[in-house]
This record gives C-alpha cells, structure tokens and sequence, in this order.
C-alpha cells in the first residue's frame, strides 16, 4: 500500500480498534486461477505476537479457499470511515485555484499465511465468537444455541474456515494532513455543516490529526 509519511498509522491499538469496529474484511488471495477476493467478517486474536491472527469463514461452495498458493501471502483489507472531500471547502480554493477534489479514508491492510480450517470444534467456535461480537449491541442478544442444533450442524458442515497468521499490519489515516491548517479547518466545518454521522465522525478525525506533517 502506497503511504506517504504523513498517512501512516503505526500504532497496535489504532490498528486493532479498526478492525474491530469494521470487521467485514475484504480477503484477497492468489492462486493458479489468479486473484480472487471475498468479503467476510473477521476475528481479531492479538495471539501470536507481535502482530496476532485473523480467523473467519467463507462457504464451502466458494472455489477461493481451493485455490490458494502456499507461496502468496493473504490479504485482509479492512475499510473504516471514508468520505468525499469537495475544494469548496478551501480556503485556498479562492486564494489561487490551485486545488483538486480528493477523498479521504482510514485503512488496515493485514497480510500473512493463510491456512484452510475443516475441524467442526474450530468452525463452531468461530461462528459463536462472530456472533457474540457482533450481537453485544443488541439488548435481546442472539445466540447460537438459539437455533436447533441439528440445522447449525448442518449450516456448519457447509462452510470452511480461515485463518491467517499475521507478520504484517499497515495502516493508512489519511484525513487531511497534507492541507494547510486552514484548509483542514474548512474541511472539518464542512464535513459537520453536512451533518451526516459519517461526516460528523470524519470531522472528528480531520480535528484530532489536524497538525500539517512534513
């Protein structure tokens, strides 16, 4: 991934809350076949260090996980908060022109060996940790031993796993640091004079990484 120096996000914690928050990861591998990509949740284990390992699960009908080389490291692409930013809101833009539009995001590109889990113990375990994640917010929480056990089993014996032990984490914030101050204050004032909560949350993080790096 292509980071200028003012771009990159090194830190563990910053890394991991991402991918926590955003946990639908797109998986990118290569095989005899080519590239191929999915787009599936998954699991953050800060184990082994020092960068952990990501676990999940695509369906068993999917050809991806069969045509993987043992060469070719995986990748995980995780999407956080991204938006469009308009010139408009520079203050040079009226100074001298001299502008284009761009769009601003932050990123975790996780990459390591894959490798292909059929274990029933495994898979259920991932499934629950998955669903437990992601049903926390919900005051009547779901949970697996909710539905019969024999269509879980069966619903199991229709997937495979996936986990990819890390040796790689790059991040990339890119909200504004390249602008002059100036421009980055117009910046966060338009994005919360749309009002939107992605572009409220944006604004945050233009604000919060508002000193101009060289």
């Amino acid at each position: 991934m292509y980071t200028p120096a003012h771009f990159v996000e090194d830190r563990p914690e910053v890394l991991v809350a991402l991918m926590r928050d955003h946990p639908l990861a797109t998986l990118v591998t290569f095989g005899k076949q080519g590239l191929a990509a999915s787009h599936i949740p998954l699991i953050y284990d800060p184990l082994p260090e020092p960068f952990g390992t990501l676990r999940g699960h695509m369906a068993k009908a999917n050809p991806q996980w069969r045509d993987i080389s043992a060469e070719v490291q995986a990748l995980a692409i995780f999407g956080g908060l991204q938006h469009y930013i308009t010139p408009s809101w520079y203050p040079s833009t009226a100074e001298h022109g001299k502008v284009v539009p761009t769009w601003n995001y932050a990123v975790v590109h996780a990459s390591g060996k894959l490798a292909v889990q059929h274990d029933c113990i495994w898979l259920r375990r991932n499934v629950e940790e998955l669903t437990n994640a992601n049903e926390r917010k919900f005051t009547r929480a779901w949970r697996v031993d909710d539905a019969p056990a024999e269509y879980i089993d069966r619903m199991l014996r229709e997937i495979v796993g996936v986990e990819i032990t890390l040796d790689k984490l790059e991040g990339k914030w890119k909200v504004s640091q390249n602008r002059a101050a100036t421009d980055q204050a117009g910046v966060v004032s338009g994005l919360r004079e749309l009002g939107t909560p992605e572009a409220c949350e944006m604004a945050r993080l233009v604000a919060e990484r508002g000193v101009k790096q060289e």
